[in-house]
């Protein structure tokens, strides 16, 4: 390895802390989108399974997906850079 590709030790603190400032986020979202979440990014499901699952619409848990997605931005506000790279 390189040292260009060594994080710094900051840097490890920072994204720690960030994460553990996600799963809040995520943690205090309604729990129908905490669940499409969850399925979405966590269980890799697509939106058509998720929406089997969850007896609603694909439409629907794609609002509900967009929803929670754009509160959880909301909330994390200057750590979205970083978790979105």
């Amino acid at each position: 390895l390189s040292t260009t590709s060594l994080e710094s030790p900051e840097s490890n603190i920072e994204k720690m802390e960030v994460k553990r400032i996600l799963a809040e986020a995520i943690d205090e979202l309604k729990e129908r989108e905490k669940k499409v979440i969850l399925l979405y990014y966590y269980e890799e499901l697509t939106l058509k399974e998720i929406s089997a699952i969850l007896g609603v619409t694909e439409s629907r848990i794609s609002q509900i997906h967009t929803k929670a997605v754009l509160s959880l931005q909301t909330k994390l506000g200057r750590y979205k850079n970083l978790l979105f790279q």
